[in-house]
């Protein structure tokens, strides 16, 4: 055994090859549970090769001078294995090929295998290196490194240095802070460094420190910064907001993406998913896995999608993405919104055609009897009332297929203004002595056909419930229409809504069906209040308005009166 002096360089070298063992153990035990087979394949193989070259030097500096020389061969052998491990695992977690690549592959043993040769028949040639034993000031093998050492040595450095080359460029492209795991990377070069200013002072020990940097890089990617080391992996190539929780569903890492795109996550490290974004809980948990968020930019859809993340027979965490599918929902919903209407619409066109299939039927039978007994005025009356029942359902057939028009989804909208676009409805509007009476004046932003058949709708209804007096005002958030006419507290709000329903007259017919579907092409909502006293208050809500509450927009015309009250 080596005659040490206390804390002399060959202690240090002794205790940083112990930590290294240790080291490598430890992460060991991690890297043997990683999920992805090829990394975990690369990791284990970087870290029993370079936890046997640290075991083989230790035994190097601790062994009896017989042993030496057959032991530091020894460290050179398996120490040439960490390149291996190395670019398997640096290909592998970086998403690349290379690993698999047969020729590659092949070559590396080949390549391996005659450095080997050298190294093994260097007692008969020396190329490699030459030792004998000294006394001073310890005894020790006193190395002198050859030719062949320095090719190999450039040579190993140059493909550890592609391997450098792939993790950073995985790092740099990655969304999230990768600085912690580049220094990591970065402490495997540090006994580079220190080795070359070793050899630059003609060091007594001509030993390599590398498996002390891949420990220290072993044990802070799967220990200290595991979860952002396996995200980074699993976002390659992703361009989503990433979250990553732990078992408990707390926030450990995320993306800049999901930052961005949820403000709420910043500095949210340690807090529950359920309490930074509510919905996202509940979305893991569903079938469908929609995840709907309402900011600034509007109603937006995301698909919130998990990779688990398991060790030994337990899940640690997962990594969730969510992927913004905005306009296939919309898309989605607006196929489906469509249908219901086209839905209710043939529903409606079967009631009210079978309706006027039986009163023009039945007519037409009195008709026949009143001519039969000599009473001519009748009959005609009859005939007369079964025209006029006819005419009624080809309007409602021309309503329907106008509505079906509309009711499809709207590609542009504008700003429109409130006061002229309700003048001409209420004038296409037979209102008998009813009066308009708009409180405010200003602008929404919607499709400008659509808006005025919206309010033709509106105005239609309440003459119809026998209102006198149809008050118009807008809202930030959209407008009322309400009529003094009838009400009815004791009838579901629901009930104006249904097509076919004859809600609250027949005459009304359709008014309100058509208004909520004119409301919702436009992404608006309708309903009718039912705390409302002294008639029917219709609110459209959702929608973008400017309003301007000194008056109306437009001068008074006719029976349309602006006020200010």
């Amino acid at each position: 055994m080596l005659g040490f002096e206390p804390w002399g360089i060959q202690y240090w070298y002794v205790a940083a090859y112990a930590i290294a063992v240790v080291g490598c153990g430890i992460a060991l035990r991690r890297a043997v549970v990683v999920d992805d087979d090829e990394t975990r394949r690369g990791l284990v193989a970087l870290l029993v090769s370079s936890g046997g070259w640290a075991a083989a030097q230790l035994a190097y500096l601790l062994a009896p001078p017989a042993y030496q020389y057959g032991l530091y061969l020894t460290g050179l052998i398996v120490g040439l294995t960490t390149i291996g491990g190395w670019l398997y695992f640096c290909s592998a977690y970086s998403g690349r090929a290379f690993h698999r690549n047969t020729t590659v592959r092949r070559a590396a043993v080949g390549v391996y295998l005659a450095i080997v040769a050298v190294k093994l028949t260097n007692p008969a040639h020396e190329l490699y290196f030459t030792a004998e034993q000294v006394a001073t000031p310890f005894v020790h093998l006193a190395v002198q490194q050859g030719v062949l050492h320095w090719v190999v040595t450039g040579f190993s450095y140059a493909l550890v240095a592609i391997g450098f080359f792939m993790l950073m460029d995985q790092f740099l492209e990655a969304d999230f802070d990768t600085r912690p795991l580049a220094a990591l990377v970065g402490a495997t070069a540090l006994p580079v460094v220190f080795n070359l200013v070793e050899y630059a002072r003609t060091p007594l020990l001509d030993l390599s420190l590398e498996p002390v940097g891949v420990a220290v890089f072993a044990v802070g990617t799967l220990y200290v910064f595991e979860d952002r080391f396996l995200s980074v992996q699993l976002s390659d190539g992703v361009d989503d907001p990433l979250i990553y929780l732990d078992e408990d569903d707390r926030v450990r890492e995320t993306n800049d993406r999901a930052v961005e795109t949820f403000p709420d996550l910043r500095g949210a490290r340690g807090a529950r998913i359920g309490d930074v974004l509510p919905g996202v809980g509940p979305a893991l948990g569903e079938e469908d896995g929609l995840y709907e968020d309402r900011g600034p930019e509007g109603q937006r859809y995301f698909l919130a999608t998990t990779t688990e993340f398991v060790r030994g027979h337990g899940s640690v965490g997962r990594l969730v993405m969510l992927s913004d599918v905005t306009g296939s929902e919309q898309r989605r919903r607006e196929l489906a919104r469509q249908n219901e209407q086209l839905e209710s619409i043939a529903a409606a066109m079967r009631h009210e055609l079978f309706n006027t299939l039986q009163i023009v039927a039945g007519r037409v039978d009195i008709a026949g009897s009143e001519l039969e007994g000599g009473d001519v005025t009748a009959a005609r009356e009859s005939l007369q009332t079964a025209s006029k029942t006819a005419e009624r359902m080809r309007r409602l057939v021309r309503d329907f297929a106008d509505l079906a028009r509309k009711g499809k989804t709207i590609e542009a909208t504008e700003w429109v203004e409130v006061g002229p676009t309700a003048e001409s409805a209420w004038a296409s509007v037979d209102t008998d002595d009813a009066e308009l009476v708009r409180h405010n004046g200003g602008r929404i932003e919607a499709d400008p056909e659509r808006l005025d058949s919206l309010l033709v709708s509106g105005f239609r209804f309440a003459v119809h419930n026998d209102a006198s007096r149809i008050d118009l005002e807008l809202h930030d958030d959209g407008f009322t229409l309400a009529g003094d006419g009838n009400e009815y507290h004791n009838l579901d709000p629901e009930a104006f809504f249904e097509y076919g329903g004859a809600v609250p007259t027949a005459k009304a017919g359709i008014a309100l069906p058509n208004l909520r579907t004119l409301a919702e092409v436009h992404g608006w909502s309708a309903h009718v209040d039912p705390d409302y006293e002294g008639g029917v208050r219709v609110v459209v809500s959702d929608a973008h308005v400017d309003v301007r509450e000194n008056g109306a927009d437009v001068g008074e015309t006719g029976a349309v009166t602006a006020s200010t009250s």
